[in-house]
């Protein structure tokens, strides 16, 4: 009898493990690429898997897109949600993920058309033409807590199609890069208050002499920013409210505008030259690890990074999937043909293991 007991309580153990390991199983899911086609009649996003490059989903954002000049119109957070510009709707549209698959959550209004996306502090913020808006975030629902003007130096509103990126820069401060061709450019230091965007008119730094054009940059943790000036071929280190230095992208390397942070190592996508190049920053100082760390062709666009998988945009039809490993070597791919020419802004959503 006591044998009986011992081997029903057995074969109970065995069937709560299978349905455990079945539970995992299915929480399971791959690296994500997400794109935005930037249609600007039905903006949609495109859901591929990085490991088998098969498009998983195509996504509508009930919005327009549009947008152009910009950098990080598509931007994810843990993996979990992903935020899309809709420019010609004055909207952003939050996607949620479950497992391999996304479902559209929540649209938000902004108060001017929207370029790009950062979170932080509990916060998604949303630089725009001529604003930059900030959205509280709690229990999975956002609601707008902030805003303020961009400006440019000398107090001018920027024009359309000037501002390039936002980002988190501290619990304090955003940085937005705003394009002035043929001035040298102007980048907002945006005040926070708790997380939210305050009224105040930002602090606006010009692009350095000689320069032009401030695009796309990544932040260290210590506040620290490399801010690609794409039109001169060159890249700033950005602290303390001020340029500390400026180096030339090195031979191979033309026209850096978009970036992406991978530790110690910031990636640029070299519009001019087609090529992606590694760099490294110091609280006071740019290194140029490789100048041509990667060639892709002329046209690249966006690019983000995570997991040990990089996505790269090349002339708005082209998806270029390519490993790094933690010495910044790249690997690129075959590119995927998304089949729509004006894909603009892409996010890579690391692998999710949960059993809850």
């Amino acid at each position: 009898m006591i044998k009986a007991t011992k081997l029903v309580h057995t074969a109970v153990l065995l069937a709560l493990a299978a349905g455990a390991a079945s539970a995992r199983a299915n929480h399971d899911s791959g690296t994500l690429a997400v794109v935005m086609t930037n249609s600007p009649t039905a903006n949609q996003i495109l859901v591929f898997d990085t490991g088998t490059k098969a498009l998983l989903q195509t996504l509508s954002t009930r919005g327009f897109g549009g947008a152009s000049g910009n950098a990080r119109g598509v931007k994810q957070l843990n993996g979990d949600l992903v935020a899309v510009v809709n420019y010609g709707s004055n909207s952003v549209s939050l996607f949620k993920r479950e497992g391999n698959r996304l479902r559209l959550d929540q649209i938000v209004a902004t108060s001017s058309a929207p370029v790009s996306i950062d979170f932080g502090n509990h916060h998604m913020y949303v630089a725009g033409a001529t604003t930059v808006d900030s959205f509280e975030m709690s229990h999975g629902d956002l609601w707008r807590d902030g805003s303020a003007p961009l400006r440019l130096v000398g107090g001018a509103t920027p024009t359309a199609g000037s501002t390039a990126q936002v980002g988190v820069l501290n619990k304090n401060a955003l940085l937005v890069t705003l394009k002035t061709d043929p001035n040298p450019g102007s980048v907002d230091v945006v005040t926070l208050l708790d997380g939210a965007v305050t009224s105040a008119a930002p602090q606006v730094v010009s692009g350095p002499a000689g320069s032009l054009t401030p695009f796309g940059f990544s932040v260290y943790p210590d506040g620290t920013a490399i801010i690609t000036l794409a039109h001169t071929s060159q890249d700033g280190l950005f602290r303390n409210g001020a340029f500390t230095d400026v180096v030339s992208s090195g031979t191979g390397a033309a026209a850096p505008c978009w970036t992406t942070r991978v530790g110690k190592y910031v990636f640029t996508a070299n519009t001019g030259s087609g090529t992606i190049s590694r760099l490294v920053g110091t609280g006071n100082n740019i290194f140029v690890d490789s100048g041509v760390a990667a060639t892709l062709g002329g046209g690249v666009t966006d690019l983000d990074a995570d997991k040990g998988v990089m996505g790269v945009l090349r002339g708005g039809s082209q998806l270029y999937l390519l490993s790094y490993d933690q010495f910044g070597a790249l690997s690129p791919f075959a590119p995927i043909s998304l089949g729509v020419s004006t894909a603009n802004g892409v996010a890579i959503l690391g692998a999710q293991d949960r059993d809850d």
